[in-house]
């Protein structure tokens, strides 16, 4: 488990299953460390050489002083690549990870061979949610925060079917560093990637769930629309897909990324 340096944070990195096949990185969403790809490893390091990371101010990472910007993050995940000596990988990114994928589709495509975008957004038109999160957090409200945030994370459904795993997932965003939470929150409040989206080279895979309050259907079709080699698939779920729908989640993922 390294710890790599990305211009003096020092993110906490794993690389797991086969040393043979393609390499696979994947990115968490805002409050998950790299824990929550838990539900794919199994599949996929059968096929693929997986590289996790917590983001900058998450998990065993760093947390240097906020605020962060997508691109500051983008960069971290260069500076991963890099001193893994991957030239190129595939990227998928849930929610923030997928904003972070954006960015790199964009400014960095020779490093990307495919891209998965799942339960992410291109933009937020309303600054005001976020400064209210970010000053809940500052206020020593951020479990509370959390509680609230699982009732978008997941259907009511899954909520009531699978009420230990949900709450694990609770404890894990409740547990972030406040000035890592409020560093990435000030990331999202600030991205706008509209005008981005046309530049992004590599093929492209947009996840969108059914129900899913926090990135809803409308946001993936944008980005779809906009991104020249993109397809949408749909997932009966809310907006942790891989984790409501694992196996649905990782069939789409190693299909779009084996395809011919």
């Amino acid at each position: 488990m390294p710890m790599i340096d990305a211009d003096g944070c020092m993110i906490h990195v794993t690389v797991e299953g086969h040393d043979g096949g393609p390499t696979l990185m994947l990115s968490n969403s805002l409050g998950a460390t790299l824990q929550a790809w838990e539900p794919q490893m199994a599949a996929l390091t059968r096929q693929f050489r997986v590289v996790r990371y917590d983001r900058r101010g998450h998990g065993k990472s760093d947390v240097p002083p906020g605020p962060y910007s997508i691109g500051r993050l983008g960069r971290d995940a260069l500076a991963v690549m890099d001193q893994l000596n991957l030239s190129r990988v595939h990227f998928c990114g849930m929610s923030m990870g997928g904003m972070i994928g954006q960015w790199l589709g964009a400014h960095a495509p020779e490093r990307i061979d495919r891209l998965i975008l799942s339960n992410t957004a291109s933009y937020f038109p309303d600054p005001a949610v976020w400064n209210e999160r970010i000053d809940a957090v500052r206020e020593g409200r951020l479990g509370e925060i959390a509680d609230r945030i699982m009732l978008n994370w997941f259907t009511a459904d899954f909520r009531a079917r699978e009420p230990a795993l949900v709450a694990r997932v609770r404890d894990m965003v409740a547990s972030t560093p406040p000035q890592g939470y409020i560093g990435c929150c000030e990331a999202i409040r600030d991205m706008d990637h509209r005008d981005l989206l046309a530049q992004i080279i590599p093929p492209t895979l947009v996840i969108a769930g059914r129900h899913d309050p926090s990135t809803p259907l409308e946001t993936a079709e944008f980005m779809r629309k906009h991104i020249p080699q993109a397809s949408l698939t749909i997932i009966d779920a809310a907006h942790l897909s891989n984790i409501e729908q694992p196996y649905a989640f990782t069939e789409i993922v190693t299909g779009f990324l084996t395809q011919r």
